[in-house]
């Protein structure tokens, strides 16, 4: 994200735009897993080859799964010692998950690093409350918040310290499922550049201050007030939220949230571990947990294989065909194949950012074109081989109704270089109908290892086929050509945020036939049936500044092809925008880095 601070902050003062880079370094039941046995044996026959034991279910949760109860003695410096490690290890290999059991804990600070997830076991997060605060800041990046990547924080009530818990995050470090008894402060300290963020599920009594937050999308929540916006703050279904107002505040603001279906989590029903899977709401508004048990349905961890690093793709497989569900532990897991979900209602939940890695150009996973897969909480990170696709949702041409029970990809995070050299032509594939994509970024990488123009090229970042299908919370970032294209009918997108690719080396490079540079967000030609809400693009090519992009939107000219509140901004003046979407809306204004808006279109 760019490093830009916004006029309104409280020092009033807007620092040069600079390229951060440079600034620093199921609910229905599945099949029983089967017992396989070996054939008998004829006299005269050769000896069959022996299938394969059954995988059990349950387990261990690894080395990396640290889980505290109130009498743990040591609960801070444990925490400071995973903090120390993971603080600024934006490239790294640790993966951590800090989970806590339900009770009460107190005079406790969780600052988290990269890759570092915490959570409550109890079925509601008032189950388990820390008296004290989950801290985010961004002293290791000099106060810019715009890197703190990948980490989460789900399931716990807060009584923070000094009234305000402090959580400063940007792009991957979704805040689910949280009761934060005081205010939250999106900004980090001494309010610098921050660029996020997620908020879902959750409930803030007091107030939430974005301050130099960007862009913001919160959905399904409560919260006691909302402080301020600066491009493109995006609500839907949230109790307490600003009234419509954009572009002045930029507040886009819907009642509802159409369909959402919250991600699973993993909690304790006595000394057991289960993961509970909640239900689908149309129409939602508000937290899922506030009155009692939440809606929804639970599988115990024996139904799961428990996956550990270094277990092959093979065997991963054999879980899912024996009809056992994915809980993947923090660590990284090469693929020398497809994990390949058939079955439906399948789960594939992953702990502490566990991370995938496809070899050899393969496809990282394939979905069926089967009712309610839940993927959630784990990260794609491309190999160096180029992938054609990295997460497939359903094959080419599917087409069968999922509208009662969809299909969900929750905090699944898509990464093309950054952590060394990677390639995919395409990220994600949407094929199979009513998908809800909920909380993504896929990031082609503009700074860490394996960085350049061809070096980590990625076309396309994610490709929408499928009918029906609904995005809310879509970040995508940096990609050759189209961010995002939509090709399916009836799509809609609820929050959008993109980056146009830094590092375009000059205007030929980007492009597209006639058209000046590829959009960030492209309806297909033939699509007649299409509606987004709250959605930016930026531009900041700093490589060539005189590039000239056309538009940051582009899609049919049809009354049922919808777009609200709209906006593109050039950081800085490294690169401009014509017009907004199509041939519609003013040019951006030179070094200013003042959003050119669309309230409405057509």
């Amino acid at each position: 994200m760019p490093d830009s601070l916004p006029s309104n902050s409280p020092s009033g003062s807007r620092p040069a735009v600079g390229r951060r880079t440079l600034l620093g370094a199921a609910a229905a039941a599945t099949a029983a897993p089967v017992v396989l046995g070996s054939a008998a044996r004829a006299s005269a026959a050769p000896t069959p080859r022996r299938k394969p034991r059954a995988l059990p279910g349950g387990g261990d949760l690894g080395p990396n799964v640290l889980v505290f109860d109130p009498s743990t003695p040591g609960i801070q410096a444990r925490l400071d010692e995973v903090f120390r490690q993971q603080e600024s290890a934006q490239f790294g290999t640790g993966r951590y998950a800090l989970l806590f059991k339900p009770g009460t804990y107190h005079g406790l600070n969780a600052q988290l690093g990269f890759y570092t997830s915490i959570a409550g076991l109890g079925l509601s997060p008032d189950d388990t409350t820390i008296n004290g605060d989950v801290t985010v800041d961004a002293g290791w990046f000099d106060g810019n918040a715009t890197q703190n990547f990948w980490r989460s924080a789900e399931n716990l009530a807060l009584v923070p310290v000094n009234g305000t818990n402090r959580w400063a995050v940007a792009q991957a470090a979704p805040f689910r499922r949280m009761h934060v008894r005081g205010g939250l402060n999106l900004a980090p300290s001494g309010y610098g550049w921050a660029s996020g963020g997620y908020i879902a599920d959750s409930r803030i009594d007091g107030q939430v201050g974005p301050y130099s937050q960007q862009q913001w999308y919160t959905r399904d929540s409560a919260i006691g007030s909302w402080l301020n916006g600066v491009w493109n703050m995006v609500f839907s279904g949230v109790e307490g939220a600003p009234a419509q107002s954009f572009p002045n505040p930029p507040y886009t603001t819907l009642t509802t949230t159409p369909v959402s279906r919250e991600k699973p989590f993993l909690y304790l029903q006595g000394s057991e571990y289960r993961v509970f899977l909640p239900e689908k709401r149309t129409n939602a508004r508000g937290v899922t947990w506030g009155n009692g048990t939440p809606r929804g349905t639970s599988l115990p961890l024996t139904r799961f294989y428990v996956a550990r690093p270094g277990v092959t793709a093979a065997t991963l497989n054999q879980a899912l065909a024996q009809g056992l569900h994915l809980l993947l532990t923090p660590g990284i897991y090469h693929l020398s194949e497809p994990l390949r979900i058939d079955r439906p209602n399948t789960v594939v939940l992953g702990l502490g950012y566990a991370t995938l890695i496809p070899d050899g150009g393969v496809t990282a996973v394939k979905v069926a074109d089967v009712d309610g897969v839940r993927l959630a909480g784990f990260l794609v990170d491309a190999g160096p081989v180029n992938s054609p696709t990295l997460l497939e949702i359903g094959p080419r041409g599917a087409s069968r109704d999922h509208s009662a029970n969809p299909t969900t990809v929750q905090d699944v995070f898509i990464r093309i270089g950054g952590a060394g050299p990677g390639k995919a032509t395409t990220s994600m594939v949407v094929n199979s109908r009513h998908t809800i994509v909920d909380h993504t970024w896929v990031w082609r990488a503009d700074h860490g290892d394996g960085v350049g123009w061809e070096t980590n090229r990625a076309d396309y970042g994610v490709v929408v086929n499928g009918d029906d299908v609904l995005a809310t919370g879509l970040f995508v970032e940096h990609f050759n050509k189209y961010d995002v294209q939509w090709f399916g009918q009836r799509g809609r997108t609820i929050f959008f945020q993109n980056e146009k690719a830094y590092d375009a080396p000059n205007q030929a490079a980007i492009q597209n036939g006639s058209i000046k540079g590829y959009a960030a967000y492209r309806v297909g030609d033939a699509v007649t049936s299409h509606e987004g809400w709250g959605l930016g693009s930026y531009c900041f090519y700093n490589v060539d500044p005189t590039i000239v992009q056309h538009h940051g939107f582009a899609a049919p000219v049809r009354p049922n092809v919808r777009f609200h509140n709209l906006l593109v901004v050039s950081l800085g003046g490294q690169g401009q925008y014509e017009r907004v979407i199509n041939d519609t809306g003013t040019p951006t204004s030179g070094t200013s880095t003042v959003p050119s808006t669309v309230v409405s279109y057509p």
